[in-house]
């Protein structure tokens, strides 16, 4: 199974959107709050190609971008091949 980051942020609906896709799946994920380690704010932004929105998602080290994006990936049928990769 891929590894999974996700960059979040407590009070971010999307974030929370996101993690239970994942949950509902039964992905296990780094999650990095960037609200706790704000030091950790360049570092997503840098992987993210300048992405500055939470959350950030990274599939296998693969930049995957954020909740819309992680939720195309699952309604085409796309997630779940990554996911396993």
């Amino acid at each position: 199974m891929a590894t999974v980051e996700i960059y979040t942020k407590p009070t971010c609906g999307f974030c929370h959107m996101a993690k239970r896709l994942l949950d509902s799946k039964g992905v296990s994920y780094a999650e990095v709050n960037i609200s706790a380690q704000p030091e950790r704010r360049g570092e997503m932004i840098q992987r993210a190609n300048g992405g500055s929105t939470v959350p950030q998602i990274f599939v296998g080290g693969r930049h995957v971008g954020g909740c819309d994006d992680l939720f195309a990936l699952e309604r085409g049928g796309k997630l779940d091949a990554m996911l396993a990769a």
